[in-house]
C-alpha cells in the first residue's frame, strides 16, 4: 500500500510539473507580434505608406496564387495597393497569433503566424465577403523580411465575377 501511495504521489508531482513548464518564447517575438498586428491593421486602414515602412527592402513574399513564385517588396506593395483599391471596409480578425519556428530545428525564431478572417466588401459590386486565411511573417532588424498569404485567391475573386455574370 505504501508503494502504491508513493507511486501515485510521484505521478501526481510529474503531472503538476509538466503542466507548469514555462514556454520558451523568443525575445523578439513580442515586438514582432506588434509589428505584424500593426501591418494587418494598416491594411484595413488602407495606409499603404505605413505598411511599406514595415517591409524590409529585401522582402521575399509568397503570394496566394496557385504556382506563384515569391516576389519582392515592390511587387508586394503593388498587390497590397490592388486589394485596397478593389475592396472597401477591409478588416482582419485574428483567430489567434502564434510564434513561428525554424523549419530545420523546431526552435522558436521570433517569427509570427496567424489564422483569421478577412471581411469587407467588393468596391465595384458592394458584395460583402468573409475569407478565412493564414499568414506568416519573418523579421530582420524589426522589419518584415519574408512571409506569405495562404487562402483561396482564385475562388475569392471568382465569387465576385459570378455575381457580375448573373446580372
Amino acid at each position: 500500500m505504501k508503494k502504491l501511495f508513493k507511486l501515485s504521489l510521484v505521478a501526481a508531482l510529474f503531472l503538476v510539473a509538466s503542466c507548469n513548464t514555462p514556454t520558451n518564447i523568443n525575445p523578439d517575438y513580442a515586438d514582432n507580434l506588434e509589428i505584424a498586428k500593426s501591418f494587418m491593421a494598416a491594411h484595413g486602414a488602407e495606409d499603404i505608406a505605413a505598411q511599406t515602412e514595415m517591409l524590409h527592402d529585401d522582402l521575399l513574399w509568397q503570394p496566394p496564387m496557385y504556382g506563384a513564385e515569391q516576389y519582392g517588396k515592390t511587387e508586394h506593395v503593388e498587390a497590397l495597393t490592388m486589394y485596397q483599391t478593389v475592396f472597401d471596409n477591409i478588416l482582419f480578425t485574428a483567430d489567434n497569433w502564434l510564434p513561428g519556428v525554424l523549419a530545420e530545428t523546431g526552435e522558436l525564431d521570433g517569427s509570427v503566424r496567424t489564422y483569421g478572417k478577412w471581411t469587407g466588401s467588393h468596391a465595384e459590386t458592394g458584395k460583402t465577403f468573409s475569407l478565412q486565411s493564414y499568414h506568416t511573417f519573418d523579421f530582420v532588424d524589426g522589419k518584415i523580411s519574408a512571409g506569405g498569404d495562404y487562402f483561396d485567391v482564385g475562388g475569392f475573386f471568382a465569387s465576385f465575377d459570378e455575381e457580375e455574370a448573373a446580372e
